[in-house]
């Protein structure tokens, strides 16, 4: 039996789609984030979802479309980002996926959270005085199994 990626798991592309449209839009309620994304522009939130598609192993339209994993670190660049605003960033993202009824089952959720927290960290790093961006990093892969978490099939 094959394996499916994270990507194919949650539902392709419109799961990620709606998660990112819906937590943007709850994003200038909170008084931790609405800083953070007060000129956001009106299409970030479909690039953040592209960028999630690839990197839980669906199309590499981010990376084509928008420079890949050293475009995203570029756009963390001095934004000073603090462990609040990190931690505020995954629980509204968390709660938003929740809301939304996206899969809830562990194994998916641990994934995801695992790839959260990496990917928050390295935001995080990347916005203080100093950070740089290396042209050659590639692009996150997440998964399960040896790449993430454990790999269950869906009862039939």
């Amino acid at each position: 039996m094959a394996v499916p990626t994270l990507y194919e798991w949650i539902g392709g592309i419109e799961p990620l789609r709606r998660l990112t449209a819906e937590f943007y839009r709850r994003v200038p309620d909170d008084p931790v984030l609405a800083p953070v994304f007060a000129h956001m522009a009106a299409d970030h939130p479909e690039h953040v979802a592209l960028f999630l598609a690839e990197v839980l192993g669906g199309p590499a339209l981010y990376s084509r479309e928008h420079g890949g994993h050293p475009e995203m670190v570029r756009h963390h660049l001095g934004r000073h980002l603090s462990e609040t605003m990190r931690r505020r960033w995954i629980s509204l993202l968390l709660d938003t996926y929740t809301d939304l009824g996206l899969p809830a089952d562990p194994e998916f959720a641990s994934a995801l959270v695992g790839y959260l927290e990496w990917g928050s960290r390295l935001a995080v790093i990347n916005s203080v005085p100093g950070a740089s961006v290396s042209e050659q990093a590639p692009m996150p892969k997440w998964g399960w199994g040896e790449t993430g978490g454990p790999y269950i099939p869906k009862a039939d």
